[in-house]
């Protein structure tokens, strides 16, 4: 299985640490990272929007949004410790190809859409600071490429401690935007009161959402986390997941308070002296100095806005490499792989600037949000799933109470979304002039994301009980056991799948080699994981069958039997055969289900697969 990040997979040592605060000092880092796309430019759009048109009642959002944001990264930081995969292996695992093709496709976009918003706002910084035409830094963001190239090669606590620098470098600037401002802290306390003033604000608190739990962070800290080497006992998991929740607790909060910073600052300045349209952040720029009579208050501003653009824009492309290996186990060269995920963004970008001009960028800004709030269902469902799964987490799953909290906040997000795109869909065929058209493409195209969703919400019940119904209970074999004193066969393999033909099969396995013979029975994993990752995989079917698998050997065993076990991963009518042929087995024993013409069809024969490549008899029996 290849590793994440593979480059610096392990590669920062928490062992040997002579003090707790030094051991405690080895494991923060990633949430930093994870931080710096919670205060994007992005976020500074929607903040700013919030602020200036509904001054402080949206505050409440973004306090929801960041308790949000703390649950989900703690529990992507826990698969990674735990399960060593990030969240795009584990989806890989776990979903047909044909699913996981989509998936990775809807991950592609809101790592797109992230880094849109990156550019922009990184391009919006240059052209307040130094007046460099906005088109013109929008192309100068490609030179970051190289900067990412040259911290991933010093190694990630290099990385790491650049990112908490820029984080330092946007929190000061806003210490000082507050001075300068001076809040109404009464106004302040009753926006975390929950309150929604009217439809445009549920728009904008959507956005709020998506740029504050962005999808793309979840995949990034089911990774990062497993750049920490530690000790994988279950106390030194345990430990690892405390002082993980610490450092996500710490840098979430930091991130929230350079957001509430943001609208604050908008409603403090523009709602308060009536500009309730300033939704740019040129606008915000311009304003800012007239309104709060410091010269510095701009300069800080553009600022901290470049170095939230550079901050992001080196997760954003980290991600982009995790979800690429984990999903397509495809690794190219870092820096096309920058300048694949950095074009993606550019395009578009200069595309609008030059056809609507420079004050479309909030709008757009805004959409980008948008657009990763959509996103959020398809990468936090599979998350919640994964964490909750017994077998998959070795003990380590989350309580009850925990999963009830996950699943609410899966289905406010879900459901505000759901709300968002019926209500836009709507207004497009009120005013559109080609409502057929919108029927024929936007229709179908909302009808399919909505049945992946529901396909990915009950998938993991539905295999859980189907493996729970198919798979045959030893004890329940009614077995029979011949009493003829010679037989001709002593060394047997048996095809075994736990459902009632082993039961067939075995019997005529005794009948043939009676108490003396040595049995071996085979059983075949055939989940996607297993064929992906071979014997590395241990997900939830792998396990069961395993554990049925030793339960035949005890049982016939204790019956006198000489039996051993030897599990195989993939296409039975492969894996068999290569048990069979490196082993030195008299014949091969399988029990079929009988079914024969159309269901031969659906679902294909193995027997005459199989029956060709090997070497030895195969006695094939029905039930």
């Amino acid at each position: 299985m290849t590793k994440s990040l593979e480059e610096v997979n392990q590669s920062v040592s928490t062992l040997n640490k002579k003090s707790v605060f030094r051991k405690i000092l080895a494991f923060f880092g990633p949430a930093y990272l994870i931080s710096v796309g919670y205060m994007d430019p992005g976020n500074w759009a929607t903040d700013i929007a919030g602020g200036s048109q509904f001054g402080y009642a949206l505050l409440w959002v973004l306090l929801m949004s960041n308790i949000m944001a703390l649950l989900l990264q703690s529990l992507s930081a826990r698969l990674g410790i735990v399960t060593q995969r990030d969240l795009a292996q584990a989806s890989r695992e776990t979903y047909s190809p044909f699913i996981n093709y989509i998936l990775y496709f809807l991950a592609e976009i809101a790592i797109a859409a992230c880094d849109l918003a990156e550019v922009l706002g990184m391009a919006i910084g240059i052209n307040l600071l130094f007046d460099i035409p906005l088109i013109e830094g929008v192309l100068i963001t490609v030179l970051d490429t190289f900067l990412l190239l040259f911290l991933i090669n010093k190694g990630i606590r290099k990385m790491e401690a650049f990112i908490i620098v820029l984080v330092a470098i946007i929190g000061f600037s806003f210490i000082f935007e507050m001075i300068f401002a001076q809040p109404e802290l009464d106004k302040v306390l009753f926006g975390l009161i929950p309150s929604m003033p009217n439809e445009t604000a549920l728009y904008i608190a959507i956005g709020i959402i998506g740029a504050t739990v962005m999808p793309h962070n979840l995949y990034l800290h089911s990774s990062l986390v497993q750049t920490r080497n530690f000790d994988r006992s279950k106390a030194g998991i345990k430990q690892a997941l405390k002082y993980n929740f610490i450092d996500s607790t710490i840098a979430l909060n930091l991130a929230f308070l350079v957001n509430a910073a943001i609208l604050i600052l908008a409603a403090a300045t523009f709602y308060k002296n009536g500009m309730f349209e300033v939704a740019e952040i040129q606008d915000a720029h311009r304003f800012l100095e007239p309104l709060l009579g410091s010269k510095f208050a701009p300069i800080l501003f553009a600022v901290a806005l470049i170095a939230a653009g550079q901050s992001s824009t080196i997760t954003g492309t980290l991600a982009g490499q995790i979800v690429m290996e984990g999903y397509l186990n495809l690794r190219i060269q870092p820096w096309v792989r920058r300048i694949i995920t950095r074009l993606i963004a550019i395009v578009p970008a200069v595309i609008v600037i030059t056809i609507y001009g420079e004050s479309v960028t909030g709008k757009l800004l805004i959409l980008s949000q948008v657009i990763l709030s959509l996103q959020l269902g398809f990468a936090i469902i599979p998350l919640i799933h994964f964490v909750s799964d017994k077998s998959k987490m070795k003990g380590f799953h989350i309580g009850k109470i925990t999963q009830i909290a996950s699943w609410v906040i899966a289905t406010i997000i879900v459901s505000l979304n759901a709300k968002l795109v019926f209500d836009e869909i709507t207004g497009w065929l009120e005013t559109s002039e080609n409502p057929l058209l919108l029927w024929l493409t936007v229709v179908p195209l909302a009808i399919g994301f909505l049945i992946l969703l529901l396909y990915i919400v009950f998938k993991p019940f539905v295999a859980k009980a189907k493996i729970d119904i198919t798979n045959h209970s030893p004890h329940s074999l009614k077995l029979q056991f011949s009493k003829s004193a010679s037989y001709a066969k002593k060394n047997i393999a048996v095809s075994v799948d736990f459902s009632s033909a082993d039961e067939v099969a075995l019997n005529n396995a005794f009948e043939l080699g009676g108490i003396e013979a040595k049995y071996t029975l085979i059983h075949v994993v055939e989940t996607v994981g297993a064929m992906i990752y071979g014997e590395n995989t241990d997900d939830h079917e792998t396990l069961i069958d395993e554990k049925l698998l030793e339960e035949y050997k005890v049982m016939l065993t204790e019956k006198g039997f000489k039996v051993e076990t030897q599990l195989g991963f993939g296409k039975p009518n492969k894996v068999i055969p290569e048990i069979i042929n490196k082993g030195e087995f008299d014949i091969l024993v399988m029990g079929t289900h009988g079914h024969t013409g159309f269901k031969d069809l659906v679902f294909g024969t193995t027997v005459d697969k199989l029956r060709h490549k090997i070497s030895i008899p195969l006695l094939i029996v029905k039930k």
